[in-house]
């Protein structure tokens, strides 16, 4: 059979600098399209924010955990004639998120709208369960109308949603253009306790309901279409991608941080390792937050790329617990919900550069809705919204504050676990600063606030021939399925360029892996 792709030449080398989810797509991606891929990572092994960490009853998750869109991810394993379900265990959940507020109601949402509508007549009466599914019936149009102008879209742009809203006026409407999500949300449902439910959704891009932009309702349909847990956790997605790649030819080095990325002109020629090692590359991938590379952390050379992250605010961090006890109480599903009693009060101290005194909890009991019954011993990934370190000064109360308003909240709620996890299961933001170098603790890059947040992230092409981004940081955003669409842009945007300068006159130029 003929293939489109060019053959292979001495310079088709790509360098992917992170091996985060977006790193990993791509390096599978580009792979299996004959390239020599060689994967990068500062830390002892693949995933990035998607990480565990030890615990007495195994792995315990300790970044996202939440695998909703699958078919970003049947895709990706399809296109290099893979199956998923050959690679990692997902069960579908029946109960998207188990809800709970102070005065002590509670509320399951389910994959079944109408079973989602049936709970909601119980819970809030009969106009509620109306204005549910008029809410999601608005959802689901933004979502599909937004999806192949924005999401799929490698570069998107004003003219082309315009356009859309142009073929469907019915969009200005759902849109709510100069509504927040929190006033949107005030318009659509009367009882307060649903308001502050779909308001959460912009936390998950880290934004607030009284900043984001209600467009950003339709992350609602992105969950509401499906929930899956990956049996074992969700780090084993990353590992599944990682020998899958490796199976199609990338390499890997885990310990090797990139110290700069070097430039001839407005080209790439490689990287340097901090211990001098030189890795020549004629395209390379930055799977890491792009303001180090606005900050000349990786070399001046690449200060043009992403100057935007250097004046734009950042959107939330979190402090994250990640640990194994008895819980006993509550009964916990998967995904669980502590919502705090003034959500106003919440994001008004998070807009003030404060941990919330009154925190919404999250609580992902990774052992729960699976067939089987969950162990004695379970594993769980605990939460709490916090700033980014711009207006937050860590201190060594950090611990002891955090695990006070932590478990003394959830005690409220009438859960309590056996025994209660020590310093080493919390992740700060400082932590993740130091983890994930410029970020600045910030867990989805550029902060989702205003109408055209959206179009102001970075997208896979940099002025800087040869360099990507793919990632959280870049479009189309934040979340496991966002930045492995991410990885595909900047996957094609390679193969592109390369199709394009395939008939060019070739060179040689000098490779290979040298030590200083």
């Amino acid at each position: 059979m003929k293939s489109d792709t060019p053959p292979l030449k001495t310079r088709d080398r790509v360098v992917i600098v992170g091996a985060g989810i977006a790193g990993l797509a791509a390096a599978l991606r580009l792979a299996h399209a004959g390239l020599a891929v060689t994967v990068l990572e500062r830390h002892a092994g693949p995933g990035g924010k998607m990480r565990a960490l030890p615990s007495d009853a195994g792995p315990v998750d300790a970044g996202p955990t939440v695998l909703t869109m699958r078919a970003v991810f049947d895709a990706l394993f399809a296109s290099v004639g893979a199956r998923l379900e050959d690679h990692i265990d997902l069960v579908r959940q029946d109960v998207l998120a188990r809800h709970f507020w102070p005065d002590g109601s509670r509320l399951d949402l389910f994959a079944d709208e109408a079973c989602s509508r049936a709970a909601i007549h119980d819970f809030a009466g009969n106009k509620a369960a109306r204005q549910f599914t008029q809410f999601c019936a608005r959802a689901r149009r933004l979502f599909f109308a937004f999806d192949a102008p924005m999401m799929q879209a490698a570069s998107p742009s004003a003219l082309a949603l315009a356009a859309t809203v142009a073929r469907q006026p019915a969009l200005l409407h759902a849109m709510s253009p100069l509504s927040t999500l929190a006033q949107s949300l005030a318009r659509q449902f009367d009882d307060p306790r649903l308001r502050q439910l779909f308001g959460r959704y912009a936390t998950y891009v880290g934004g607030s309901p009284y900043q984001s932009p209600a467009l950003l309702s339709l992350i609602w349909q992105a969950e509401a279409a499906g929930v899956w847990v990956v049996r074992g956790g969700m780090h084993r997605l990353a590992q599944s991608l990682e020998a899958l790649a490796r199976a199609h030819g990338a390499d890997f080095h885990y310990g090797a941080h990139v110290a700069r990325i070097e430039t001839e002109g407005a080209q790439v020629r490689g990287v340097t390792l901090g211990d001098g090692t030189r890795l020549a590359a004629d395209y390379i991938v930055f799977n890491g937050d792009p303001r180090a590379l606005a900050l000349g952390a990786l070399g001046p050379a690449t200060t043009s790329v992403a100057s935007q992250t250097l004046k734009l605010p950042r959107s939330l961090s979190a402090q994250v617990w990640a640990f194994a006890a008895t819980p006993s109480g509550l009964d916990l599903a998967h995904h669980n919900v502590f919502f705090a009693t003034d959500a106003r009060s919440e994001f008004d101290d998070l807009n003030a550069g404060r941990c919330p005194r009154d925190p919404t909890i999250y609580i992902c009991a990774q052992d729960r809705g699976l067939s089987e019954h969950p162990p004695h011993r379970e594993r769980f990934e605990i939460i709490l919204n916090a700033p980014p370190l711009d207006g937050l000064t860590q201190t060594a109360e950090d611990f002891a504050s955090c695990h006070t308003r932590t478990f003394q909240t959830l005690a409220g709620f009438g859960l309590r676990f056996s025994p209660l996890p020590g310093e080493g299961a919390l992740t700060t933001p400082a932590r993740f600063d130091r983890m994930f170098p410029a970020s600045l603790g910030s867990l989805y890059g550029q902060s989702p606030h205003g109408m055209t947040a959206g179009l102001k992230r970075p997208t896979a092409r940099t002025p800087i021939r040869g360099l990507y981004l793919a990632g959280g940081g870049a479009h189309p955003g934040a979340g496991v399925p966002m930045a492995t669409l991410s990885a595909r842009h900047a996957a094609e945007a390679i193969l592109s360029d390369r199709t394009l300068t395939s008939t060019c006159p070739q060179t040689a130029t000098p490779g290979g892996i040298s030590t200083a």
